[in-house]
């Protein structure tokens, strides 16, 4: 494993690609399923769930791009092996979601939802991580639509899929419960630096049962 290096925001990082990974130049695309159409005047991204005061927090698009914009420098892991290192990643930090529309102190996990009822679940100290951000834009451009536009979660120290593209909302929970992968044989934590790839690795712990 690398030694932990100082990177943007104050984070650490690691300054070698986790095992079983190798450095991809570009950006190559990959998703399940098709890329969802854009319509502004549709789109609405909402908190609900355990919240704090039992109620659902909605934004439009319009709304969710006036919230205060962050900048962090970090690297994309993808379970397929290839590895993107210091990517400038701009929009909305998660924990500024989780100041704006607060959960309710038995919160433990949180269910990020997507187009098509695509689903990716994590913890809540990995989703209120510094640099776990709600992207809009990489390296200054705005997102492509195949690449997520107009939001895709980024949890840099977790594999890709636990930051799923054209996400939709966040449900706050008081007890785990496995997203769309997770529940089709993906690792219910989702490491890199663990090789943390697929269910049967899991120890007792990790997650519900299958």
């Amino acid at each position: 494993m690398g030694q932990p290096v100082e990177r943007a925001g104050g984070a650490a990082a690691h300054s070698e690609l986790p095992p079983g990974q190798r450095l991809q130049r570009g950006w190559p695309v990959t998703h399940y399923g098709p890329v969802p159409r854009f319509r502004p005047e549709r789109w609405e991204f909402r908190v609900f769930g355990a919240t704090a005061d039992g109620g659902k927090r909605c934004w439009s698009h319009e709304e969710f791009a006036a919230l205060p914009y962050a900048g962090v420098t970090a690297d994309l892991h993808c379970v397929t092996k290839f590895s993107m290192l210091g990517a400038e990643w701009g929009g909305v930090r998660a924990r500024t979601i989780l100041e704006i529309a607060p959960p309710a102190p038995a919160v433990t996990h949180v269910m990020v939802w997507a187009e098509y009822g695509f689903s990716s679940n994590l913890r809540l100290a990995d989703f209120a991580a510094e640099r776990t951000i709600f992207a809009t834009h990489k390296d200054g451009e705005l997102l492509t639509a195949e690449h997520g536009f107009p939001l895709r979660l980024v949890v840099p120290h977790l594999y890709a899929w636990k930051g799923p593209k054209w996400v939709r909302g966040v449900e706050y929970m008081t007890a785990d419960r496995r997203g769309f992968w997770e529940e089709r044989g993906y690792h219910n934590i989702g490491d890199p630096w663990r090789e943390q790839r697929y269910s049967y690795q899991e120890e007792p712990g990790d997650g519900p049962e299958l």
